[in-house]
C-alpha cells in the first residue's frame, strides 16, 4: 500500500516566503496549504488536519504564540516555528509554547524542507528498540506514541515523546546536549537551548517536583541523564 502523503499547513503574512516554501515541500511530495494570518490558521487547521505546520512567530490578527497554543489544545500536530527576530528569547518561548522545532529568519528553504522531513519522519517511523517502555507509573507505547503516567495520557510534542522515549531507552547514561540533538533531532549542528527547553517542558510533566527532578536529572557539566524510579 501507498504511504500517505504528508499534509503541512504553511501560516505566514508574506506570500513570498508562503510560496517557496510551498514549492519546496511540494517538491518533496507534501501536500501543502497556506494561510496569512493568525485566525485564517486555525480555520483551516480544522479542516484540514495538517500533520505539520509551519507557522510564523509575527503574524496579524493573533501572534503566532496564540495559535500554536490553540493548535497543540486540540491536536498532537508537529510545529516547526519561524522567528524572524533570531533571539534566544523568542525562540525559547516558541519551544515553551509546543513547538517541536524552530528556524531562523532568513533561512535557507533546503534546511527548512530538511527539518519539516526530520520532525515527520520521527512522527511516522518509531525508532527501533522495545516498542513499550515502562518505569512505574510512567509508560511509553513507542509504536502507538503515546505516554500515560499514572494512567492519565500525556500530552506530549513530536520532539517531546522522542527525548523522553529515547532517555528511558538508554537509562543510566549521561548525555551531553550535543548529543542529543543528534540522537533525537538528527542535528550535526544547532542551538543547544532546543533541548535545555524540551528537558525543562518534560520535567513539567513526569516529574512530581520539576525543581527537583528524579527521572532526567542534569548531570552538571555534561548534560542529562535518565534515572529510573523503579530500579
Amino acid at each position: 500500500m501507498a504511504a500517505r502523503t504528508a499534509r503541512v499547513l504553511v501560516v505566514d503574512d508574506d506570500p513570498t516566503v508562503s510560496d517557496v516554501v510551498r514549492r519546496y515541500l511540494q517538491r518533496d511530495g507534501m501536500d501543502v496549504r497556506l494561510a496569512a494570518d493568525g485566525p485564517a490558521a486555525l480555520v483551516e487547521f480544522a479542516e484540514y488536519r495538517p500533520d505539520l505546520v509551519v507557522l510564523d512567530l509575527m503574524l496579524p490578527g493573533m501572534d503566532g504564540i496564540e495559535v500554536c497554543r490553540r493548535m497543540r489544545a486540540g491536536a498532537d500536530v508537529a510545529v516547526i516555528m519561524l522567528t524572524a527576530l533570531g533571539e534566544e528569547s523568542d525562540r525559547v518561548l516558541g519551544l515553551s509554547t509546543g513547538a517541536d522545532d524552530y528556524v531562523t529568519k532568513p533561512f535557507s528553504p533546503r534546511e527548512l524542507a530538511l527539518r519539516v522531513r526530520s520532525v515527520l519522519r520521527r512522527s511516522y517511523r518509531p525508532d527501533e528498540g522495545p516498542t513499550r517502555l515502562v518505569d512505574g507509573d510512567l509508560v511509553v507505547d513507542v509504536a502507538a506514541r503515546t505516554a500515560t503516567l499514572g494512567g492519565a495520557v500525556l500530552a506530549l510534542t513530536v520532539r517531546e515523546f522522542d527525548l523522553l522515549a529515547f532517555l528511558m531507552r538508554h537509562p543510566g547514561r549521561a548525555y551531553r546536549r550535543a548529543e542529543l540533538l543528534e540522537e533525537v533531532w538528527g542535528w550535526t549542528f544547532g542551538d543547544h537551548s532546543t533541548v535545555t527547553v524540551h528537558v525543562r517542558r518534560l520535567r513539567e510533566k513526569v516529574e512530581p517536583d520539576s525543581s527537583a527532578p528524579n527521572r532526567i536529572v542534569t548531570v552538571w557539566g555534561v548534560g542529562y541523564r535518565y534515572e529510573p524510579a523503579v530500579p
